[in-house]
């Protein structure tokens, strides 16, 4: 079964998380999600799997996310995942999916629960 990173190649997370899924000898794929989008219905099927909300997925440090006024706002679920597909620094990184499940890699060790 596949295994695919969603990563940003400079997060320093996402190249700890590279390195762990290499030095496991698994097969897997990398996606730079800012040179390959993920599109809206993969992102709610990777939040489905990870059993976590649209907003438990915010990155809340980044520039965007006080530019939009983010905490200020009281966004739905829908209008929070458009953000993310619309500004990719707003979705916490990396995110690993394999088959039916999905984790949010932080700390890069947690990707030992999914191979």
């Amino acid at each position: 079964m596949a295994i695919v990173i969603y990563q940003k190649p400079t997060c320093t997370t996402c190249r700890q998380v590279y390195t762990l899924l290499k030095e496991s000898g698994v097969d897997f794929d990398a996606v730079d999600y800012y040179v390959d989008p993920i599109p809206e219905v993969k992102l709610r099927e990777l939040l489905t799997k990870m059993s976590i909300t649209p907003r438990g997925l915010l990155r809340t440090k980044e520039a965007i996310y006080k530019t939009l006024k983010l905490a200020e706002r009281d966004l739905s679920d829908d209008e929070i995942v458009g953000l993310m597909v619309k500004h990719p620094d707003l979705i916490q990184r990396p995110i690993v999916e394999k088959g039916a499940r999905a984790i949010l890699a932080r700390p890069p060790e947690r990707v030992t629960e999914i191979l």
